[in-house]
């Protein structure tokens, strides 16, 4: 992390990494007509948030630039939030100004994750190097890093921890435009890092007729996987999204949702864990006719279910902000 003041070279530091000045140097970060320079060279875009458009404009640089530069109207958190989870993972950083000492520790912790240099004056230098302090003590290499624009997932089996009344909710059904194979489904959870692969109605049932487009997916607070890689609450799908189908091999493909059916039913509650002993849950309407896949690929109904039965799930060591996964620590029960 770095620290960037805004004031004349003149005034010295060792911990200072860069001066924000008027005028281009060589040991100095400037900005002219929108962009970001070091020295002459640009080096990144300035964004000064002042509207939803402006930052999503932000956010729409992730990837493409080296630095992004936040300035606010009005400071605020969220975003700076939502531009570090939109450049999370990408070699996109962030510069954030700050105006008060208290806005370091904020904008420098930000998601778990923080900005990756704050500009500040003298007043809030202070602030600003020990949180570059706590930041660069603290900092550790992921180990392990999520692709999830595969075509490939690497599904896991999961245990059955408990079977218990989920009451009554509002289920959403997702209709897609193309149909589906026995053994395709859609990955369903209520923790981001862990997410049930729900069967599609491709099976006969004795009672009602197959329904080969149709994922019965769950309670409207449950997460899905979409075509990017992102998540989305059931609750936030429209038609037209894009999402992605998953088969008992991982084997991905993208679908595109022809419409959402919700209605009020009676949910089971599914408690399960991994190998790792880490708990999920998925609630799942009370029906003969939604299924998951078990170790061997069989679609097994939610009903028939018992307390220490296999089903297949995909797990990451991923938390979720609006949808993007970020290296960040969360606790989902």
């Amino acid at each position: 992390m770095e620290v960037w003041l805004n004031s004349n070279p003149a005034f010295s530091h060792d911990d200072i990494d860069f001066y924000f000045t008027a005028e281009r140097s060589e040991t100095s970060i400037s900005i002219e007509g929108g962009y970001l320079y070091r020295g002459n060279s640009q080096i990144g875009a300035h964004v000064h948030i002042n509207s939803e458009e402006r930052q999503q404009y932000a956010r729409s640089l992730a990837g493409t630039v080296e630095w992004i530069y936040l300035t606010f109207e009005d400071w605020s958190m969220i975003p700076i939030e939502n531009v570090v989870a939109a450049c999370d993972q990408t070699p996109t950083r962030i510069a954030a100004e700050i105006i008060e000492p208290l806005q370091a520790h904020g904008a420098g912790f930000a998601l778990e994750i923080g900005v990756d240099a704050l500009v500040c004056s003298e007043n809030e230098l202070e602030a600003s190097l020990i949180v570059k302090s706590l930041r660069n003590s603290t900092e550790e290499t992921q180990d392990e890093s999520i692709d999830e624009n595969h075509d490939t997932l690497s599904l896991s089996e999961v245990k059955i921890t408990s079977i218990e009344s989920g009451h009554t909710g509002d289920r959403v059904c997702i209709d897609l435009t193309s149909l589906l194979e026995v053994g395709e489904g859609l990955l369903i959870g209520s923790t981001a890092r862990s997410l049930a692969l729900i069967h599609g109605e491709t099976i006969e049932s004795t009672y009602v007729p197959k329904r080969p487009f149709r994922v019965n997916a769950g309670s409207v607070e449950a997460y899905t996987l979409m075509a990017d890689g992102s998540t989305k609450y059931l609750s936030e799908l429209i038609s037209g999204d894009k999402i992605l189908v998953v088969s008992m091999q991982g084997i991905t493909r993208i679908c595109t949702i022809g419409r959402l059916k919700i209605e009020t039913r009676p949910f089971i509650l599914l408690r399960y864990s991994d190998e790792k002993h880490n708990q999920a849950h998925v609630l799942l309407q009370q029906a003969e006719t939604v299924r998951v896949l078990d170790e061997n690929g069989a679609a097994c109904s939610v009903t028939e279910l018992s307390i220490g039965d296999v089903i297949i799930a995909y797990n990451t060591n991923q938390t979720r902000h609006i949808g993007v996964s970020v290296s960040a620590a969360s606790v989902e029960r």
